[in-house]
C-alpha cells in the first residue's frame, strides 16, 4: 500500500510539473475538471465498457470457448477483497496516466501545433492518428502477431474520439479503467495479467478469436465505441470536435 501511495504521488507530481513547467497550463485545461458532470461521465464510461465486456464474456461462454472453473481466486497470499482493491487502484492509476500522456498531452499538443497550418478538423484528425499509432506501438510487448496491432489501434481511436468529442478525460479514463479491470479482475479474460479474478476461466477457444487481442474483443470494442457516441449525443445533443482541444 505504501508503494502504491508513493507511485500515485510521483505520477501526480510529474503530471502537475509537466503541465506547469513544460506546457505552461493548469492540469484542469487537459480535461481534469473533476466536477459533478465529470464524475457522471466517468461513471458512464465505466458502465458502457462493463456492458461491453459482459457481452464478450457471455458470448465466449455461449460458444464454449471458455468454461468457469472457479470463483474469487487470487494469485498471491493477499486476501481476495484487499487484492481486488489494490488491483483496481493500480489499474486506475495506469489508465489515468496513459490518458494524460496520450490524449491530454500528446494529442492536445499535436492538435494545437497543427491547428496553425491545417483546418481545425484536419489538425485534430492528424493528432488522433499520430497519438493512436504511438499508443499502439508502445503496447508492442503484448503483441505476438502484426494483426494484433489492430486491437490497440482501435482502442486508441475509441479513447481519442471520446476525448476530442467531449474535451475532457472523464469518458476516456472511465472507459479505459473499467475495460482493463472488468476484463482481467472480473471476467478473467485478461490472460496476460496476473490479477485476482471473480470468474476463473479455462480458455480453450482459438487465440485469434478469444485471446486478449482477439476478434471477439475487437468486435465488442466497436460496440463500445457506438455506445460512447450514443451517450455523448444524448448528453450534449450533438457530436463535434471540441474547440478546447486546439485552444492554447
Amino acid at each position: 500500500m505504501i508503494e502504491l501511495v508513493g507511485f500515485v504521488f510521483i505520477l501526480a507530481v510529474g503530471a502537475i510539473a509537466s503541465a506547469r513547467l513544460v506546457d505552461r497550463r493548469s492540469v484542469a485545461e487537459y480535461g481534469f475538471s473533476l466536477n459533478r458532470q465529470w464524475w457522471r461521465s466517468f461513471a458512464a464510461g465505466g458502465v458502457i465498457v462493463t456492458i461491453v465486456n459482459t457481452g464478450a464474456f457471455v458470448f465466449a461462454l455461449s460458444v464454449e470457448w471458455v468454461t468457469i472453473v472457479g470463483f474469487t481466486e487470487t494469485p498471491g497470499v493477499v486476501p481476495f477483497l484487499p487484492a481486488m482493491a489494490v488491483t483496481f487502484a493500480l489499474i486506475a492509476v495506469a489508465a489515468a496516466w496513459e490518458e494524460f500522456v496520450f490524449r491530454a498531452t500528446m494529442l492536445k499538443n499535436l492538435a494545437e501545433g497543427a491547428d496553425g497550418f491545417l483546418p481545425r478538423r484536419a489538425a485534430i484528425g492528424i493528432a488522433i492518428l499520430l497519438s493512436t499509432v504511438v499508443f499502439a506501438a508502445l503496447h508492442a510487448g503484448k503483441v505476438t502477431h502484426l494483426s494484433q496491432y489492430g486491437y490497440y489501434l482501435l482502442a486508441g481511436l475509441l479513447l481519442s474520439g471520446a476525448y476530442v468529442l467531449t474535451g475532457d478525460l472523464s469518458l476516456p479514463i472511465g472507459f479505459h479503467l473499467c475495460y482493463n479491470f472488468t476484463m482481467s479482475a472480473v471476467f478473467g479474460l485478461g490472460v496476460s495479467q496476473r490479477t485476482p479474478e471473480i470468474f476463473v476461466l479455462d480458455v480453450v477457444g482459438p487465440v485469434r478469436w478469444i485471446g486478449e487481442e482477439g476478434l471477439v474483443h475487437v468486435l465488442f470494442a466497436v460496440v463500445g465505441g457506438v455506445l460512447l457516441l450514443m451517450y455523448i449525443y444524448w448528453r450534449d445533443g450533438y457530436l463535434c470536435f471540441r474547440e478546447r482541444v486546439t485552444q492554447w
